[in-house]
């Protein structure tokens, strides 16, 4: 990155030092590359730190930047687009689904859950934890609650726990006829446990998508899927899916 004059420029010095360092960030920066110190950069372009912080936050909230705890600000990862379809999908786990079952316990769903399904005793539930990264890091997190009912055949001899018990109960939910699903999409804050999961501190915006899987002409399954605000954009389109955007294009939400 090249000094650059910043004196004669009628708008505010901190927006078109933001331009500045946008431009560079495509052309001289990797991603996941740590970018050089405030100290280091407000030099570098002639302007105060404190110009150069209102930049950097910018960039940070348009999901160009990224700052880690113990690491430094980095350059982000293409946002994430979150579709909002309601076209007619697939199961979770089925061939090119981007996430990784990571465990399973059983028991009974959140009240906020268990009010989506029908008026079914919902004691005994399979909550899959899953998780999602695009260029090793962590943009989302998901809980896929089954109830024991929709995957009968399921039996502690598959898989008594962990990744295995969890990619256990997605086979035996592929075996139902999926007749359609329907999706929200809401901001919300990220609780303690989604925080650390997501490498974000509690309170971070998120966006929490929540799915539901029709079979039998009832609800078999809901995903509460939690989405790192920062790094994900919403698509609105017939399909119902989740794809990683690779261009180099990003905007804000």
């Amino acid at each position: 990155m090249g000094t650059t004059q910043l004196e004669t420029v009628p708008e505010p010095k901190y927006w078109h030092l933001k331009a500045v360092l946008s431009e560079a960030l495509d052309s001289d920066f990797a991603v996941g590359e740590i970018l050089p110190n405030e100290r280091e950069l407000a030099a570098r372009f002639g302007v105060a730190r404190a110009t150069l912080r209102q930049a950097l936050e910018q960039l940070e909230l348009e999901g160009r930047l990224q700052r880690r705890r113990g690491v430094g600000t980095t350059v982000a990862p293409p946002r994430v687009g979150v579709s909002v379809g309601t076209e007619q999908h697939d199961w979770p786990g089925t061939a090119g689904d981007a996430w990784q079952a990571v465990d399973c316990a059983v028991g009974a769903p959140p009240l906020s859950v268990a009010r989506l399904f029908a008026a079914e005793a919902l004691d005994e539930v399979h909550t899959v934890r899953r998780t999602r990264t695009t260029h090793g890091q962590p943009v989302a997190a998901e809980l896929l609650y089954v109830p024991a009912s929709s995957v009968p055949d399921l039996t502690s001899i598959d898989a008594p726990s962990g990744p295995a018990r969890a990619r256990s109960v997605l086979r035996e939910l592929q075996r139902l006829d999926l007749e359609g699903q329907d999706r929200a999409v809401e901001l919300g804050s990220a609780r303690a446990d989604d925080a650390k999961e997501l490498d974000r501190l509690p309170g971070a915006p998120v966006l929490v998508v929540t799915t539901r899987y029709f079979s039998q002409g009832r609800t078999v399954a809901v995903s509460v899927a939690t989405y790192r605000a920062d790094t994900c954009r919403l698509t609105f389109g017939d399909s119902g899916d989740v794809q990683i955007s690779h261009d180099g294009h990003r905007q804000a939400s």
